[in-house]
């Protein structure tokens, strides 16, 4: 141990000798957000894995090559409170140790997934003498006093206990891997959340809402009145913008009210486990959201995570979360990803259900939002990985990583998504108005007549005036000046590679591929990245 501390001082000083953390961090190009690692923006192309297979070293064993076969770069593995600390206040790293040792033996990052006092709303994952000694840590109660399987945010013994547990985690990920940066993020917690009830009635949470809102939620609020999610800003309007009383004064009688006071309260608490790990090793940390659906009330899913109609009491709360981060079982991929980019949110997907649609969706979620990265659910349940779209798509997208970064933030790259419900968009780059749409659009494919479409997709990088970089499948893209009295022409198209970020052409497309100078085109299936230079003629 004492060398392991010697190596993590001496990369701690030269860390601050040249001026960079020394440690993954983020930074700000243009109105994008970048994950840097060893000086570089690094791109996340992830997988999360199922959250058993990481217990057992020997079940993972051979899971490690189907993940390179999907040019996966970083894998998502849950750290398990049980597991690090069986016994109150002795520790065992040495699960966490083997997978990092064996992450680095494949070239592949870790970001890490605190499955502590919370995971999916229960607190499953608490060590078991934390479980069995609910007078010393209590659990949350239903509105009809019923003991839940969720440890309280009120008390602070389990703050406490959360803390110590997250400290020496940190402290251990500091001296095993600062220099070698294998782990890039933490999670804090996993889909916090209340169910089935809306708030928590146990003694200290009733106390609590007796009480008034505090002043540093309410100043929060007052500063940023004018910036507001729009859903949250009209509660505390309908109420008059009162600035003092309880919950239920200030915000209304109801299910909303009691879901906005546990955000706080989970906020709190969450906040304090991440900062007093970031005190240790400041590595950047965010916490995930299970997504609600219309038309549910609180209580009747995780209420009070980290929603985008909560990010204002969640950001009040405190700043040692970097970002919010939605999980996506759901179809409505846009409408999320939309309102998660809010307020100057980073965009990262941490869990999506794997299906056929998250190749196409990871391009979208890059291109288009600027996002750190994106990771399928139990990435490791493939039983044909090098026929999964998700891996070609990554494939394309390391190529591309080194121009995605130069590009972030600038205005220059874009990204399109299609499925059968959403064939077209049309994007204005430079000069030049791209008219994308799905693919089986044009007709050809025996697959057009089909009851649903694969979903297309792909990023779109603007390069010079008359330039463009497309990557990805299913996807035909027509041109026209911004003059509408002049016509584009398709001056070259190309197939190509990048390899370290140098351009290496193939085939070229000016003739049939491009339907004589109609189109450039991506057909379904094929994962290609071409470059295109346009011109205009009358």
């Amino acid at each position: 141990m004492r060398s392991g501390l010697i190596i993590g001082l001496v990369a701690s000083v030269l860390g601050l000798l040249s001026g960079q953390p020394n440690q993954p961090y983020l930074r700000n190009q243009g109105t994008a957000t970048q994950l840097i690692v060893e000086g570089k923006p690094f791109l996340v192309l992830g997988g999360e894995l199922g959250n058993s297979s990481a217990t057992d070293m020997n079940y993972l064993q051979p899971i490690w090559p189907t993940l390179k076969s999907m040019n996966l770069n970083t894998v998502l593995v849950p750290v398990f409170w049980e597991l690090i600390e069986p016994t109150e206040g002795i520790f065992d790293f040495s699960l966490l140790d083997s997978t990092i040792s064996e992450a680095r033996k494949q070239d592949l990052k870790l970001i890490l997934l605190w499955f502590g006092s919370w995971k999916n709303s229960m607190s499953s994952h608490a060590p078991a003498w934390i479980k069995k000694n609910q007078e010393r840590f209590p659990r949350a109660k239903d509105d009809k006093g019923c003991s839940q399987e969720i440890l309280t945010p009120f008390s602070e013994n389990n703050l406490k206990a959360d803390v110590q547990a997250f400290e020496k985690l940190m402290q251990h990920l500091k001296v095993f891997d600062q220099k070698q940066q294998t782990v890039l993020m933490v999670q804090v917690e996993n889909e916090v959340g209340m169910l089935p009830s809306a708030r928590d009635y146990c003694p200290l949470a009733n106390e609590k809402f007796g009480q008034n809102v505090p002043t540093e939620l309410i100043n929060y609020l007052q500063k940023n009145r004018a910036k507001l999610v729009p859903e949250f800003l009209k509660i505390w309007e309908q109420n008059g913008f009162k600035s003092n009383g309880a919950w239920e004064e200030i915000f209304g009688k109801g299910t909303h009210t009691d879901e906005l006071f546990m955000a706080w309260y989970f906020s709190k608490f969450t906040n304090a486990v991440a900062a007093a790990g970031k005190k240790i090793y400041p590595l950047p940390m965010f916490v995930n959201a299970a997504l609600n659906r219309t038309g549910r009330e609180p209580g009747n899913y995780p209420s009070a995570g980290p929603l985008p109609h909560l990010m204002d009491i969640w950001k009040a709360a405190g700043t040692a979360i970097d970002f919010f981060s939605p999980d996506f079982y759901n179809p409505d991929f846009k409408h999320w990803n939309d309102l998660y980019t809010r307020q100057d949110n980073p965009l990262f997907i941490p869990e999506h259900r794997f299906d056929k649609t998250v190749g196409a969706k990871a391009a979208y979620a890059i291109g288009h939002y600027g996002g750190l990265g994106f990771a399928p659910f139990s990435i490791e349940s493939t039983e044909e990985p090098l026929n999964e779209p998700l891996g070609k798509m990554y494939g394309l997208l390391a190529q591309m990583s080194p121009l995605i970064a130069q590009q972030q933030g600038k205005g220059t790259m874009d990204a399109v998504l299609f499925d059968k419900d959403d064939t077209e968009k049309v994007l204005t780059m430079g000069d030049f108005v791209l008219t994308c749409r799905h693919d089986y659009t044009l007709g050809w494919s025996p697959n057009a007549k089909n009851e649903t479409w694969e979903s297309g997709g792909a990023v779109i990088v603007q390069t010079d005036d008359s330039e463009y970089f497309v990557a990805g499948t299913g996807v035909v893209i027509t041109l026209q000046p911004l003059d509408r009295n002049k016509i584009a022409g398709i001056l070259s198209d190309e197939e190509g590679q990048f390899s370290e970020g140098k351009w290496t052409p193939g085939r070229k497309l000016n003739g049939d591929q491009t339907h004589q100078g109609r189109h450039v085109r991506l057909p379904m299936g094929e994962y290609a990245i071409q470059r295109f230079e346009l011109y205009i003629y009358e």
